[in-house]
């Protein structure tokens, strides 16, 4: 039986290289994130959903009080990294904010662009599920 020949270093880190990047990083579920901005304090919940390199959810945000849904469109994700719009309409005029993060764990870490405006570095993090009540006999 001939013995398998060796695996050079760059070969194998090629392939672990390659092989992480098209299995995606876990990011379905809920996110928070609050920070601070031109217009005020805003919280945010990320709904996002994983469909292999395509991502889709929802934002629901709070910003004094004042509670908005938004559908986000584009949504990427490539490895650990992650991409979305955020199509926001604000006194008829539209506004584009991206979102290109990268997450680790039960973090994503965004640069937040708002349109022409200006970017912010925001966190958003995982929401734990609640554990559901054990039942009493």
């Amino acid at each position: 039986m001939k013995p398998f020949p060796k695996l050079h270093l760059a070969t194998f880190l090629a392939l672990v290289t390659a092989f992480t990047s098209v299995y995606a990083a876990d990011v379905t579920g809920k996110w928070k994130s609050e920070f601070d901005t031109q217009i005020g304090h805003l919280k945010y919940t990320y709904e996002l959903k994983a469909d292999g390199e395509k991502l889709s959810g929802k934002a629901f945000r709070d910003l004094d009080g004042t509670k908005t849904t938004i559908d986000l469109v584009e949504g990427k994700i490539n490895g650990d990294e992650v991409s979305f719009v955020e199509p926001l309409k604000v006194q008829e005029q539209d506004i584009r904010i991206e979102y290109k993060g990268k997450i680790a764990g039960d973090e994503i870490k965004f640069v937040r662009k708002v349109g022409d405006f200006g970017t912010t570095e925001i966190i958003a993090k995982r929401e734990k599920e609640k554990a559901s009540p054990v039942d009493k006999k």
